[in-house]
């Protein structure tokens, strides 16, 4: 689906999800059979993709039959919808021994996700996202959270049923705050010590039952660089696929510039003027590393040095 909004990367997913064809195992059925349906394979997490003649990378599309062959089953294959009229399946592989050695050497190769994000066309990107967050998804749910017996894969993969006390399950998404926190001209950035050397980033925590999007930020923001925010503003969000979260991307003004680092989760804070803010996009502020693009945090920053 093609919205006219700021797009992370990750979102964008052009698939049509067709929802409510995902019931009818019959439909499924014919769609897997078709010579036109189209498949995409992850390994371990991994994407399978193909270099183009301009140098660059994509998804390496099979045969929708060779990915049902290679599922064994309906256990490990997923319906992810339709490109116009071509139904899209993933599989997903798993074990040791890489596939691209395999039954589909020759085919393409398999790729981590985060090395070849900005790489893949961003439509492609956010395919893999889905199928791999999918996948995740399913390795660990294979049981019922209400009974503890094996749980059964229905809907085209969307869904799970456990076939002793009769409970559906459905894929969850954590719903994580994301925080560019400013005051007068200068942002924030905190830092943690398992991060590599100079890495500042934006603040990020999980959202809670009961909170607001705005008070998971107020929270966040005082438990780890005890600030006090005065006001939260939207600015997008990202599907991150590690394994399973929303990140929610806000622009927090804060009270003042008293915070100091829990030394929990943060180790360091620090702040920064809008010309710095460039020069850290950029990568020209000495010591210092920001996130790359493909992340969020990156977004929100560059959104704020940006402002006039």
């Amino acid at each position: 689906m093609s919205l006219s909004f700021f797009q992370n990367t990750f979102a964008g997913n052009p698939l049509d999800r067709a929802s409510d064809r995902r019931s009818n195992a019959d439909w499924i059925a014919e769609q897997l059979a078709s010579p036109d349906s189209l498949g995409v394979a992850v390994w371990n997490g991994r994407p399978f993709i193909e270099k183009t003649k301009d140098g660059g990378v994509q998804i390496a599309y099979l045969p929708a039959k060779l990915a049902s062959d290679l599922a064994g089953g309906p256990e490990r294959l997923l319906f992810m919808g339709l490109w116009k009229e071509t139904a899209i399946f993933a599989v997903d592989m798993e074990g040791e021994a890489d596939p691209g050695q395999g039954p589909l050497q020759g085919l393409g190769e398999f790729k981590d996700l985060r090395q070849i994000a900005l790489q893949l066309p961003p439509t492609d990107a956010a395919i893999m996202a889905t199928a791999k967050q999918m996948f995740e998804w399913r390795r660990r749910h294979a049981y019922c959270a209400n009974c503890g017996q094996p749980s059964q894969t229905m809907d085209g993969g969307w869904k799970r049923r456990c076939p002793s006390c009769k409970v559906e399950h459905f894929p969850r998404t954590d719903p994580v705050v994301i925080m560019l926190a400013y005051h007068g001209e200068r942002c924030m950035l905190g830092r943690q010590e398992m991060w590599p050397k100079g890495m500042f980033s934006a603040l990020a925590g999980f959202l809670e039952p009961g909170e607001s999007i705005e008070e998971a930020c107020a929270r966040e923001l005082n438990e780890e660089a005890g600030l006090h925010t005065r006001q939260v503003r939207y600015h997008s969000t990202q599907p991150w696929p590690y394994p399973s979260s929303l990140m929610i991307g806000l622009i927090a003004e804060v009270e003042d510039e008293e915070g100091a680092p829990d030394q929990s989760e943060l180790s360091e804070i620090r702040w920064f003027t809008r010309d710095e803010a460039r020069l850290l996009l950029k990568g020209e502020l000495p010591d210092v590393l920001t996130p790359s693009p493909m992340a969020i945090a990156h977004q929100l920053i560059r959104a704020w040095a940006e402002e006039s």
